[in-house]
C-alpha cells in the first residue's frame, strides 16, 4: 500500500537547535549554523554560537521541550550584525544545519562587493488611474505638457543589508517597472484589447 502523505508541505529541513547545540561539546560555542531558509541568498548567511542556555522547565502543555537559548553572532547576507543576538522563540524550528569544521571557512569568507541595485524615483500610472488624473487635471485647468507619473516610496530602513537604493535626480536606474499585461499565456482572449 503507498504512503499517501496529508496536509502541508514543510519548508524546513534540518534539526533544531537543541538537537544539534546539545551533542555537541561546550554546547558548539565557537561553532557555525546556517539555516536552510536563509540558503536562497547568494551571501553568506549563518549564525556563529557564543552561549548557550537552557530554559526554564517546560511545565504547561503549550510550553515547547525543543526550545534552548542562545546568544548568537548573526550574519545576514554577508554582513556582520555588530551586536549579539538571542536566539529563543525560533530555535524550536527544525531547520538548522551544523556545518562541518573543515568547511567553515566557506562561509566566513567575506562577500564580492557588488553595486547596489538602482531602481526607479517614478513608474507610470495604472490606465485607469491615469485617465482620472489627466481628467482631474483638465478640470483644474492645469495644461498636461507631459504624462503624469507615480512617486515611488521604498522601504530604506535597514539600509545596510537591503541591495538596492532609489535612483538620484537625473540617474538612470537599472530597473524599470513598466505597466502591462505582460505576455499572455493565451492571446486569443487578448486579441481585442488595446494595449
Amino acid at each position: 500500500m503507498p504512503i499517501k502523505y496529508i496536509g502541508r508541505k514543510t519548508d524546513f529541513k534540518g534539526k533544531t537547535l537543541w538537537e544539534i547545540l546539545g551533542n555537541l561539546k561546550d554546547f558548539g560555542v565557537g561553532r557555525i549554523i546556517v539555516r536552510n531558509r536563509f540558503q536562497k541568498y547568494p551571501e553568506p548567511t549563518y549564525i556563529k554560537i557564543v552561549k548557550v542556555a537552557a530554559l526554564p522547565n517546560a511545565s504547561g502543555a503549550h510550553l515547547d521541550f525543543r526550545k534552548v537559548a542562545a546568544l548568537v553572532q548573526k550574519t545576514f547576507r554577508g554582513i556582520t550584525d555588530k551586536n549579539l543576538v538571542q536566539i529563543d522563540r525560533s530555535s524550536y524550528k527544525a531547520d538548522y544545519i551544523l556545518i562541518p569544521k573543515d568547511e567553515e571557512y566557506k562561509y566566513c569568507q567575506p562577500p564580492k562587493e557588488t553595486n547596489p541595485v538602482i531602481l526607479p524615483r517614478t513608474v507610470d500610472f495604472p490606465p485607469l488611474l491615469k485617465e482620472l488624473v489627466l481628467r482631474d487635471m483638465k478640470a483644474a485647468g492645469t495644461p498636461v505638457t507631459e504624462e503624469p507619473r507615480l512617486q515611488l516610496h521604498y522601504n530604506i530602513t535597514n539600509s545596510n543589508i537591503k541591495k538596492y537604493r532609489p535612483a538620484k535626480e537625473g540617474e538612470k536606474p537599472d530597473i524599470e517597472f513598466t505597466m502591462s499585461m505582460g505576455k499572455p499565456t493565451h492571446s486569443i482572449l487578448y486579441a481585442n484589447i488595446k494595449q
